[in-house]
C-alpha cells in the first residue's frame, strides 16, 4: 500500500465533505454559542457554582428526556462514574472484571481503583464491541459456576462483572451480552462514555446494564467541560451511588458524620449549566454528525483500499467518531499515513494502544485478542466535529 497516495485520498475526502474552509481539521472539538454564555452567567450571578443549584436539576431532566433512564446521577467525570458503578456493585480486591482490550485506559483504571483485576476480552469486527461468540466459548471453557460465583479456573478468583464499551458511539451487541451475563450470573455494566444519542433496537444505550456511565469531557458529543453521569433503573443502587459520591455524608444528621469511605465526585452547577445549554442543541449535533458520516461513506465507497465503518445492524449511532479501515496489516504504514495527515493539519488518530500491552496491565488475565491485533493495525478515526458541517440552530 502506497501510504502517500492513501494519505492524499483521506486528505481529499475531508476537504471535500466539509462545508467550510479551515486551516486545520480537529478530531472532535466542542461547539459553543451565546446560550452557553447566557446560562453560565446566570449561574455565576446566583453564586451557586458548586455542587448544588438549579442547573443540576435542569441538566439531569434533559438527560432523562433523551435517554429515558429512570435514575441519573451527575458526576465530575466519566472515570468517576465508572469507578462509582464498580464500588456500588461491591467490586473489591482480587475480584475479576471482564473488560475489552479495545477501550480507553480509564475504563480499566477504574477497575484497579477497586483493587480488582481486569480480565481482557476480545472485540468483534461488526461493532468494535465485545465478541460475544468468542466470549461465551471462552467462559464455558475457562470458568465454573459455583455457589460463591463465577470462578476463573486459572487464577482461582471470581469474575463479578463485565464492562462493555460502546466504542466511538457504536452500540455493542447488547441482547447477546445480556444473555451471557444472565447465564453466568455476573453484572453487566455499560461504558457509554462516547454514546450519548446512540440507540440499540430503538432503546437508548445505557439502559441495558445494571449500571452505566456517560462522559461529558470536552471532546464528547456534548460537553460540560469535565463531567460524567451514572444511569441505572435500580433505585437502591442509585441511592447508594449518590451517597458515596457525596463523601458518604449522612444528610439526616446535623453534625458532619460520614458512614463510609466516600468520594468527592458530584458535578458542579456551573458545569451543569454548560451541559444544559449543550442539550438544547444535541438533536442538531446528531443531525449534522449523521450528515457528515453519510458524506464520508459516499466518498469512501468508491475507494478501493479503504472501508468506511457504518453503524452496526439494529443500531443508530451518534457517529461520535467516524472510522475507516485500511486494507493493510502494517502499523508502520498506518502511522506513516497519520503522520502525513498531521503535517497537513488533519488530525486523525489510531485506536487506543491495546490496554493489555501497557506496562501496568501486561500480567492481567486475558483471552486471545487476535481480533484486537487486526483492528489495531487497520483503524483510523477521522475528524468528526459538528463544526465541520453546518451551523448550530
Amino acid at each position: 500500500m502506497n501510504y502517500i497516495k492513501v494519505a492524499q485520498t483521506i486528505n481529499d475526502a475531508i476537504k471535500q465533505v466539509v462545508e467550510k474552509k479551515f486551516n486545520n481539521f480537529p478530531l472532535h472539538e466542542p461547539e459553543f454559542n451565546n446560550i452557553e454564555l447566557k446560562f453560565t452567567n446566570e449561574c455565576l450571578k446566583t453564586g451557586w457554582i458548586s455542587t448544588n443549584g438549579e442547573f443540576i436539576n435542569k441538566f439531569r431532566k434533559s438527560l432523562k428526556n433523551l435517554t429515558k433512564s429512570k435514575n441519573i446521577l451527575l458526576l465530575n467525570s466519566g472515570t468517576s462514574a465508572l469507578h462509582l458503578c464498580l464500588k456500588t456493585l461491591n467490586i473489591k480486591e482480587n475480584d475479576e472484571v471482564l473488560v475489552p482490550g479495545l477501550t480507553f485506559v480509564a475504563t480499566v483504571n477504574a477497575i484497579k481503583y477497586c483493587n480488582a483485576n481486569p480480565h481482557f476480552i476480545d472485540s468483534d469486527f461488526e461493532t468494535l464491541g465485545v465478541d460475544t461468540k468468542k466470549l461465551k466459548e471462552y467462559l464455558l471453557k475457562n470458568t465454573r459456576k459455583t455457589k460463591k460465583g463465577l470462578k476463573n479456573l486459572k487464577t482461582g478468583n471470581f469474575i463479578k462483572a463485565l464492562v462493555v464499551t460502546h466504542v466511538y458511539g457504536y452500540p455493542a451487541k447488547l441482547n447477546e451480552l445480556i444473555n451471557i451475563t444472565k447465564y453466568f450470573k455476573i453484572h453487566l455494566i455499560e461504558d457509554a462514555a462516547e454514546a450519548l444519542g446512540s440507540y440499540y433496537k430503538k432503546k437508548h444505550v445505557g439502559n441495558f446494564g445494571i449500571m452505566s456511565a456517560l462522559s461529558f469531557n470536552g471532546n464528547k458529543i456534548i460537553t460540560t467541560g469535565a463531567g460524567g453521569a451514572i444511569l441505572t433503573k435500580n433505585e437502591n443502587l442509585y441511592k447508594k451511588a449518590k451517597h458515596l459520591a457525596a463523601v458518604a455524608k449522612n444528610e439526616n444528621r446535623i453534625d458532619f458524620y460520614h458512614d463510609n469511605i466516600g468520594f468527592n465526585y458530584k458535578m458542579a452547577n456551573i458545569n451543569a449549566a454548560i451541559g444544559f445549554a449543550q442539550m438544547k442543541k444535541i438533536n442538531n449535533f446528531l443531525k449534522r454528525k449523521r450528515k457528515l458520516a453519510n458524506l464520508y461513506k459516499d466518498f469512501f465507497f468508491k475507494i478501493e483500499n479503504i472501508d468506511f465503518f457504518d453503524e452496526p445492524i439494529n443500531t443508530r449511532s451518534n457517529y461520535w467518531l467516524n472510522i475507516i479501515f485500511l486494507k493493510t496489516n502494517s502499523i508502520k504504514i498506518r502511522n506513516r499515513i497519520l503522520s502525513k495527515l498531521k503535517k497537513n493539519k488533519i488530525y486523525c488518530r489510531p485506536i487506543w494502544f491495546p490496554i493489555n500491552k501497557l506496562p501496568m496491565y501486561k500480567k492481567c488475565p486475558s483471552m486471545n485478542l487476535n481480533n484486537l491485533e487486526k483492528i489495531n493495525k487497520n483503524l483510523i478515526c477521522l475528524p468528526s466535529s459538528p463544526i465541520l458541517i453546518g451551523k448550530s440552530e
